[in-house]
């Protein structure tokens, strides 16, 4: 028991081996703690970082073009960034091909087999098509044999028409509900996309389609067009023509008044501005008016090929982001006689006009946007929709990176479609009203006069 005491209390140099023998193994028991922490710690990281190889390897490549080692060869590495990041073409002309070949009879159409001009079922899977503005058109009165009149009062049947052609893509859109999916946002693209299918939308090629009113552009947008062309290749009540080869005499310097109000009630719906068959004047306009993105749907370079239907550089230049910007997409045409003179239309010509507009405006403002199915003939490289790989595969090549050739072959134009639709939330939000303004040359609707309004001049109140 005395050992034992003793052993307890302190020496005569006051030091205390018992409490010594606590403090060492206090001490070893941290040294073993710290080392256990270290091995778990050890653990996890190599756990976390595992996960995250795993994460990339079996899902992140599969859903981004940046994803995972490209292959070596061009055309595979196109490829492989379009599997990832589809083609969004702005401009395809399926519906007029239907009126013309097929009399609007959906029936007789099977998009399943050999279609006679450019698009199918088959070659889009081929090229990796993820969606496309399907073009509900009608050629200008004139080109058609109507005459519209000097005020464009004439009926020219161009309203009937125009629906039409959305019923036509409307039907095929239901008939191929496995490839097709009908989509009114950018959000619903991207679902389709995730969906395998082919995003479906509708774009009104010209405003002469219009009847002169605006109350019937927000039908169109109730029935699913989300943008609409401001001109054709003639002038109309909102709006100047850039013509087709040669620029004709300006209307109204631009846009008209009620071209004014049109981008107004655009921008509240959330409809796109269209911008491509427009005059220069129009298109500066334009730019200066809308609060939303604008696109061109299908124009290609005028500094590569020189025809009034192709973007200037004094416009391009204004696109872009920072001060006296503004953020557009140019959609490149594929039609031979807007990309090279004559028998030199190539895809090496078409990717030429990419890489100027991207060189002007920036890589994020360029898209694609083809007219196939409304041209007769095609660059050579680029036959159809199943070709789209070798454009890209050449861009690849002349040095566009993986993140480039996404924005191209849909990123931009989906960057544009949601500045579009936040404007027109933000504009509802403020309380924004639909635009009422009516055709000043309109005879068949009342007039308003100091505040009242009039069945017409010189006649009775309502």
């Amino acid at each position: 028991m005395s050992n034992e005491r003793d052993r307890l209390l302190p020496t005569s140099n006051g030091r205390n081996y018992a409490q010594d023998d606590i403090s060492q193994d206090a001490h070893a028991r941290e040294l073993r703690a710290a080392k256990v922490r270290a091995v778990v710690h050890g653990l996890l990281t190599v756990l976390f970082v595992v996960g995250v190889v795993v994460f990339v390897v079996l899902g992140f490549n599969h859903d981004w073009p940046w994803g995972g080692r490209l292959p070596k060869d061009p055309l595979k590495a196109a490829q492989k960034i379009l599997d990832a990041a589809p083609v969004i073409d702005g401009h395809i002309d399926l519906p007029i091909l239907v009126r013309e070949f097929y009399a609007n009879n959906v029936s007789a159409v099977d998009l399943t087999g050999a279609m006679p001009a450019h698009v199918d079922i088959p070659r889009l899977r081929d090229g990796k098509v993820g969606g496309f503005f399907w073009s509900v058109y009608t050629s200008c009165p004139s080109d058609v044999g109507y005459d519209d009149g000097d005020d464009f009062l004439n009926a020219t049947w161009r309203v009937r028409d125009t629906l039409e052609q959305i019923d036509v893509a409307n039907l095929l859109i239901e008939k191929y509900p496995d490839t097709f999916q009908a989509a009114l946002t950018s959000e619903d693209i991207k679902q389709a996309i995730r969906e395998r299918k082919i995003a479906s939308l509708l774009g009104v090629e010209g405003a002469h389609q219009l009847g002169n009113s605006i109350a019937v552009l927000r039908q169109y947008y109730a029935l699913g067009v989300r943008y609409v062309t401001l001109t054709h290749s003639c002038h109309n009540a909102f709006a100047d023509s850039c013509g087709i080869f040669e620029k004709p005499k300006p209307l109204h310097d631009g846009l008209s008044d009620l071209g004014y109000a049109l981008i107004t009630e655009m921008n509240r719906l959330g409809m796109l501005v269209d911008l491509s068959h427009t005059s220069d004047a129009t298109a500066r306009q334009a730019i200066k008016a809308s609060k939303a993105p604008v696109i061109w749907s299908h124009s290609s370079a005028r500094a590569v090929w020189d025809v009034p239907r192709n973007v200037p550089d004094e416009i391009l230049e204004l696109i872009g982001t920072g001060a006296n910007k503004t953020d557009a997409v140019v959609m490149v045409n594929f039609a031979p006689y807007f990309v090279a003179a004559e028998g030199n239309a190539t895809v090496e010509a078409v990717a030429d006009h990419v890489d100027h507009i991207a060189k002007i405006a920036g890589k994020e403002h360029v898209g694609l946007g083809s007219d196939f199915d409304g041209i007769g003939d095609t660059p050579r490289g680029l036959e159809d929709v199943s070709k789209y790989p070798q454009l890209f595969a050449l861009l690849y090549q002349r040095g566009w990176s993986r993140y480039d050739l996404a924005g191209l072959s849909g990123g931009n134009l989906l960057r544009v479609m949601e500045g579009a639709e936040r404007v027109s939330r933000d504009l509802k939000a403020d309380g924004a009203a639909p635009a009422f303004d009516l055709y000043d040359k309109r005879t068949d609707i009342g007039k308003k006069r100091d505040g009242r309004w009039l069945v017409s001049a010189g006649e009775g109140e309502l």
